[in-house]
């Protein structure tokens, strides 16, 4: 059966560590699309009908060489499996979603809004305050920081097991991030919860992204740093942004700890490649400043 090929394919990419979550929908998807045509075999002429009728190109695209990727590892067991071409659908260029740089004064807006969350006296608004200031402050994915249990604070910093890239990575942390974590884990134990993970709800349970989600969005409405609903303008993924450049800012003024500073980012932040690094970085008034500098003082024929 299909369906019970599907399945053997997903536990193998996942045995490996993939999450495989993306690609488990689209492959359930379209095992439910075949099955409904009695079919066992991966058919070209049903991926095609099938991976067409998504909604935009990326989406088609990534359907066909989802089912594409199951098609070559069946057919090197069963012929019967066809495989469809990869270039029906072209390639989708990939759009960069623009980044919000969060000031330091909005940084503030935020956590104030954080800090008035209601019901007031509870540990909500403690958590939501302590949770985005952490973030800001190290440029922890939002997954890291909600997985984060308070086995992984230690001396020399946050411990971030097994995250995005199956990597763990020790993330040292300011004096200053490690006094106010503390404070906020004074609040956090004196609730009465078995849940390891640092960031808690009102009932002492782990915090779920949809929820943290939402909360954000409706926090920089209340600071003004989003339109109403259905609008765009900053995220919660802003604030790692927002790290990683002013980071890079406070290379001002020396050229050489450039390259020495993004390699020390790119493991920081936990990234396999530094281009993935690169990703992150805006342009801002500082660092647009010291090209500025740079560009004037190589056409003056001096240090670059």
């Amino acid at each position: 059966m299909l369906s019970e090929a599907i399945t053997r394919h997903i536990q193998l990419y996942r045995s490996m560590g993939f999450k495989y979550r993306a690609q488990e929908y689209m492959l359930r998807s379209f095992g439910d699309f075949a099955g409904s045509r009695s079919e066992d075999f991966i058919r070209t002429d049903t991926v095609l009908e099938w991976a067409a009728s998504a909604p935009s190109l990326r989406q088609r695209h990534d359907r066909l060489l989802t089912v594409r990727r199951l098609a070559r590892a069946l057919s090197a067991e069963d012929q019967h499996h066809q495989v469809p071409p990869s270039g029906v659908f072209g390639r989708a260029p990939r759009k960069r979603r623009t980044c919000h740089i969060l000031a330091l004064d909005e940084v503030d807006r935020l956590l104030r809004a954080a800090s008035q969350l209601t019901p007031r006296g509870s540990i909500r608004p403690v958590t939501y305050t302590a949770l985005l200031s952490l973030i800001a402050c190290t440029g922890l994915r939002i997954s890291e920081a909600l997985k984060l249990e308070q086995r992984d604070i230690t001396e020399d910093g946050l411990v971030i097991r097994a995250t995005k890239f199956q990597k763990s990575r020790l993330v040292p942390l300011h004096e200053s991030a490690r006094r106010g974590l503390k404070q906020y884990l004074a609040v956090r134990n004196r609730i009465g919860t078995t849940t390891p993970t640092v960031f808690i709800s009102q009932r002492g349970a782990g915090l779920p992204y949809s929820t943290v989600n939402g909360t954000f969005l409706y926090l920089a409405r209340s600071a003004g740093l989003r339109a109403g609903p259905g609008r765009g303008g900053c995220r919660i993924h802003d604030l790692r942004h927002g790290f990683a450049v002013r980071s890079l800012e406070q290379c001002a003024g020396d050229r050489k700890a450039v390259a020495r500073h993004m390699v020390a980012l790119s493991t920081y932040l936990g990234h396999t490649h530094i281009s993935d690094t690169y990703w992150y970085l805006q342009a801002t008034p500082v660092l647009l400043g010291e090209v500025a500098k740079a560009t004037e003082a190589l056409h003056r024929g001096g240090e670059q």
